[in-house]
């Protein structure tokens, strides 16, 4: 970048050399910017909009790209996309031209990706994001084609067996809990459905013990060791909870026992690290299943709010979802729902309905 600061105008400017359209080189200044970086986004977005003919190299696309993108993605998403970037795909193409990748080179790519031992999911996952990135070219820098498409994608996504504790395994669990703050959190978990993330995000002023109505407005990550709130991960996720009485004073009490909490304290997130560990240490004790994670709770309080008999609408509502993706991914637990539904409607037959005999001809 090529900026300057002028003493008289006690302002940042930017002067620099480009080549545009016609191939001719050009020499491009804007003066007036207050700070430096200002300058240095102008530029950069000049630069840009004259670098739609992609002759550039592929590591400097991606400089743009995740610029882009580090605006629009979650910090966690923009973290993982970053790694997977620089760690598989960048040392291989970065010194082609965007607009010379051809699909043989991709495949090429592949076939070098697949002789490591890489699960299939995690496949999918690195080819996913080189097609992510080859499809913005195409829709905002007007790429002719993607060539993964012809390529063709690997891997494959297998989605892990769902893991989910009844009612009674999970009594069993609490039974061999020893800490009080292990024991909230396991139940606000089970409970109420809410993301791992949620839960280590909430201040004491989101609880509300009066109503027993606990508010979701944000979200916690933990980043290349630092601590990073963000929204929730939807619209959706954003949300009041309702708990029962029994609940409310399990928190209430966890609250007591921790009296020094302020309004804005985070309530639990100096346990983020030892939850996993907590959890495995009780599900040793009590026998129980150990591929059930922090996140199996939130799969088991649908399963339990599906056999409630509680509609996809109001589980949805409640975990911060969509029906659609609330019924994509528990549809599972549901095939048994339509044989009851149908025997409901048979017995409302039988009780309350007379079947009349069909007629002996139909008049047409």
């Amino acid at each position: 970048m090529s900026t300057y600061y002028d003493e008289k105008t006690k302002s940042w400017y930017c002067k620099f050399y480009y080549t545009n359209s016609a191939g001719e080189r050009k020499q491009k200044k804007k003066r007036g910017f207050t700070l430096q970086r200002e300058a240095k986004n102008w530029e950069r977005t000049f630069l840009e909009q004259e670098s739609n003919n992609l002759d550039m190299p592929f590591q400097k696309f991606i400089e743009l790209y995740q610029e882009d993108m580090n605006h629009r993605l979650k910090p966690k998403t923009v973290h993982v996309k970053s790694h997977i970037i620089n760690k598989h795909i960048l040392p291989y193409f970065k010194d082609k031209q965007m607009n010379n990748i051809k699909p043989m080179d991709i495949r090429r790519w592949q076939n070098k990706l697949m002789s490591k031992n890489y699960s299939q999911a995690y496949l999918k996952k690195i080819n996913g994001i080189l097609n992510a990135i080859f499809n913005y070219a195409v829709k905002y820098y007007d790429l002719k084609d993607n060539p993964c498409t012809k390529a063709g994608s690997i891997g494959s996504h297998k989605s892990k067996e769902m893991v989910i504790y009844t009612h009674q395994e999970f009594k069993k669990l609490l039974e061999n809990v020893t800490d009080y703050t292990d024991y909230t959190i396991f139940s606000l978990l089970f409970y109420t459905g809410m993301r791992k993330g949620e839960l280590f995000a909430l201040q004491k002023k989101d609880i509300d013990l009066k109503k027993g109505i606990i508010n979701i407005n944000q979200s916690y990550q933990r980043i290349a060791k630092k601590d990073v709130f963000t929204s929730p991960k939807t619209d959706n996720s954003i949300r009041k909870i309702d708990i029962p009485p029994f609940l409310i004073k399990i928190v209430a009490d966890y609250i007591d026992l921790n009296y020094k909490l302020k309004d804005n304290d985070y309530i639990f997130l100096h346990h983020y690290v030892k939850a996993r560990g907590r959890l495995i240490a009780a599900q040793k004790k009590a026998g129980l299943n150990q591929d059930f994670t922090i996140h199996c709770f939130r799969h088991s309080h649908v399963s339990l709010l599906i056999e409630m008999g509680y509609s996809a609408l109001m589980i949805a509502d409640r975990i911060g979802d969509t029906v659609e993706t609330t019924l994509k991914t528990y549809s599972h637990l549901y095939p048994d729902k339509q044989v009851q539904f149908v025997n409901k409607l048979e017995e409302m037959n039988h009780d309350n309905m007379l079947v009349p005999e069909p007629p002996k001809e139909i008049r047409t």
